[in-house]
């Protein structure tokens, strides 16, 4: 006697429409069975799923959640390659009979083309060992009330509405796509199935909610039609089966011989709450056509092991059991209870909270392993950032949404499931602050209504926000006077109106104080080696044909953005100056830059009242207390010193590259700070 195939073991299992009723048992029973396959999980989040079946799977590390859309043609090539897909479980499609009735064509896209579209993805990619097609025992058609021999596997197919029709028209595309480019595909037929999670336009669900309610059950007709009812749990175990067992090419019903008339089913559910059926039952109008009878020859699949384990009673039961604990899982209902629903009539799933339950799990599933979010990526500090994250080997993803988009943000959130996140978009101004002047609303826009949403997103996700500010809210006053050394805290109120920009950032940073997972970096005139940068403090000054001459504090890049990543590190949070300790006056900048960089460089000085002629918005003058900083970086250098070993290392840098003449370099002795 021949031995049994060896069972089939995948790498990287794709699963459709997992957030759906039967699939979410099939997903979180994989993904909890099997550590070692990896479980991708792709729904659209239509009204009749829920992130909250697929809870159990959220802490796993080999699961992954993708929300699309099957008909996308390119994001599903995209996926199969991305995600190296061995094995597709394909459930995805719209099912209720009652709503094929008023929307037909809606079934077709998603039934038909949504099929279609994945069979193509699997022929150009081939990287496909196994296509597993979920339909329906309804494309049988009616079974014969008298006859006690289930349609088998290879009986005609007889659809009579259009949902089954077009779960028909889809096996046909999948049969074609095994027998002309020998796609590895097998096709499931199954029964009725009920149990917990199930959306309640079905009839057990709706039935036990209405009964739950003391409303009356609507049954169409006269309700003798016959079906046959799996328990999910056991269903869930017939997928397991086949996907390992299942030979490639093959149909597989999954059914069971015991029947129930829908009048019987809801006379046990009247029972289990203590109704009296006669009193709660209501007949209504019937659909178009409703089939007497679906009736199943399983020998097939009970020879490759599987077995119904779960007796009807039992299953009522627990499914009973589960809807009484869970009323709200699904929110507004009504128009999905109603005798002839339709989707129109059936408000869409709401599932933010879930979503960003789903990211907070994998966050806790990934450890130690930092992942950082960064916004900002056009932005001078966004990009320095990432070339920081390189450099030091963690891992980054830049944000692709608009800080004022909130669907955005949770598309990046589910996408690159972050450990940080770090906000340094924000609007400036081009080329400088007084365009927000006559930019208002774009400037509240992003600075507050986009920083706020950001910084909300992540508080549910329970997620650090990194969120680059600005020092430039405080202005020399009595208490703080000019030269004193006394430096506004980080507790003190903001005292500087003269612009808008300056408005916007004191009125986030105040509102920021509510969130508890935002650490508020108060950047200052930031400054960095890049002198070609425009952004640059120095490069800025060095262009202007005259410069003021206040001692500020400000914040070299090179050496205080490395410091916020290790802030994120050490979870630090609330608000922090975050300059350089220490002033310095734009004449000291200039003679240092000549110093070190330009010897010929000259410059003029010109006063705030000069200065207002040229300008729009008054600008921020002030002294940044960072004691609190110092505290935690004691090795932090003071804003002269910082800047010198800046200069210092860019003109050693110009002279080593011979941007220089000889005699220029003879006369500089660039060995210090490290360099040789």
């Amino acid at each position: 006697m021949s031995s049994e195939p060896a069972p089939y073991v995948p790498k990287n299992v794709l699963i459709t429409g997992a957030a759906g009723f039967i699939p979410s048992h099939v997903t979180n029973r994989l993904t909890k069975l099997y550590p070692n396959y990896r479980i991708v999980a792709l729904d659209k989040l239509d009204y009749c799923s829920s992130l909250k079946n697929l809870e159990p799977s959220y802490s796993c590390p080999n699961f992954k959640f993708v929300k699309a859309d099957i008909t996308s043609a390119d994001l599903i090539n995209h996926l199969l390659v991305e995600e190296k897909i061995d094995t597709i479980m394909h459930f995805a499609a719209q099912t209720h009979v009652d709503n094929s009735f008023g929307n037909s064509f809606e079934f077709t896209i998603n039934n038909i083309y949504g099929t279609h579209v994945l069979l193509e993805a699997c022929k150009l990619t081939k990287c496909i060992k196994r296509f597993i097609h979920v339909s329906t025992d309804e494309v049988y058609g009616e079974t014969d009330l008298e006859t006690d021999i289930g349609n088998p596997e290879a009986s005609q197919l007889l659809p009579t509405n259009p949902y089954s029709a077009t779960k028909a028209g889809a096996e046909m595309l999948v049969m074609a796509y095994n027998r002309s480019y020998g796609l590895p595909t097998i096709t499931t037929r199954g029964n009725n199935v009920y149990g917990p999670n199930q959306f309640p336009e079905k009839l057990i669900p709706k039935f036990i909610i209405l009964a739950m309610k003391g409303e009356r059950l609507p049954i169409h007709g006269d309700g003798t039609n016959v079906r046959s009812y799996l328990y999910s749990a056991d269903v869930a175990e017939a997928f397991d089966v086949i996907l390992h067992k299942g030979v490639i090419g093959h149909v597989y019903n999954i059914g069971t011989k015991k029947e129930r008339a829908v009048l019987d089913v809801a006379a046990d559910i009247c029972k289990l709450v203590g109704k009296n059926a006669k009193e709660v039952i209501e007949l209504v109008q019937d659909r178009p056509f409703n089939d007497q009878r679906y009736f199943l020859d399983d020998q097939k699949l009970k020879k490759l092991g599987w077995q119904e384990r779960t007796t009807w009673e039992a299953g009522l039961k627990m499914t009973l059991d589960w809807y009484t604990k869970n009323p709200d899982w699904w929110g507004d209902i009504t128009g999905a209870l109603h005798p002839h629903p339709r989707i129109s009539n059936i408000a869409p799933s709401h599932d933010e909270g879930c979503l960003l339950q789903l990211v907070k799990g994998s966050k806790k599933a990934s450890g130690s392993d930092l992942k950082f979010l960064i916004y900002g990526k056009t932005g001078w500090i966004g990009g320095l950032l990432g070339k920081i994250c390189e450099e030091r080997g963690i891992a980054y993803e830049y944000g692709l949404g608009r800080l004022q988009d909130r669907s955005s943000l949770m598309q990046d959130m589910i996408r690159v499931k972050p450990t940080h996140v770090f906000n340094a978009a924000g609007v400036t101004g081009r080329p400088n602050v007084d365009w927000c002047e006559s930019h208002k609303v774009e400037t509240i826009r992003t600075n507050v209504a986009g920083t706020l949403t950001l910084a909300d997103i992540c508080r549910e996700a329970d997620i650090l926000v990194m969120n680059f500010a600005t020092g430039c809210i405080f202005e020399y006053d009595e208490q703080h006077p000019l030269g004193s050394g006394i430096g506004f805290k980080e507790e003190d109120k903001p005292n500087f109106t003269g612009s808008f920009y300056s408005k916007t950032k004191a009125m986030v940073e105040e509102l920021l104080k509510e969130y508890n997972n935002v650490c508020t970096l108060r950047v200052r005139m930031p400054i960095s080696s890049d002198l070609s940068n425009p952004r640059n403090f120095i490069t800025k000054i060095t262009r202007y044909d005259k410069v003021v001459n206040i001692p500020n504090s400000m914040t070299v890049l090179d050496e205080l953005l490395p410091i916020s990543i290790e802030m994120a590190k050490r979870n630090c949070r609330g608000i922090w100056n975050f300059t350089n300790p220490g002033v310095v006056s734009h004449n000291e900048i200039l003679e240092m830059y000549r110093d070190y960089i330009d010897p010929k460089f000259k410059w003029q000085n010109f006063d705030l009242q000069e200065q207002a002629k040229v300008i729009v918005a008054p600008r921020s003058n002030n002294e940044l207390d960072m004691t609190k900083l110092k505290n935690e970086f004691p090795e932090l250098l003071s804003i002269k010193d910082s800047i010198i070993k800046l200069l210092y290392n860019e003109g050693f840098i110009r002279c080593a590259q011979s941007a220089y003449p000889k005699s220029r370099c003879s006369d500089r002795n660039y060995s210090g700070y490290g360099l040789s």
